[in-house]
């Protein structure tokens, strides 16, 4: 389950992917995460998915 909150969301996603899965799609395949809603919900904090460093930056 992903955290609601959007800072801790940030966190965990980032922390997922610097640890565990070399792509975002990977991550939210993994644990069957709607892509577009993540990278939306995380756009509001003004971060975007970077795939060339694989975290939101």
């Amino acid at each position: 389950m992903m955290p609601k909150d959007p800072v801790i969301l940030l966190s965990f996603v980032n922390t997922k992917l610097r640890d565990e899965y070399p792509s975002l799609s990977g991550l939210c395949a993994a644990l069957d995460a709607d892509q577009a809603a993540l990278e939306a919900a995380l756009a509001e904090l003004d971060y975007r998915y970077s795939p060339e460093r694989n975290q939101f930056v």
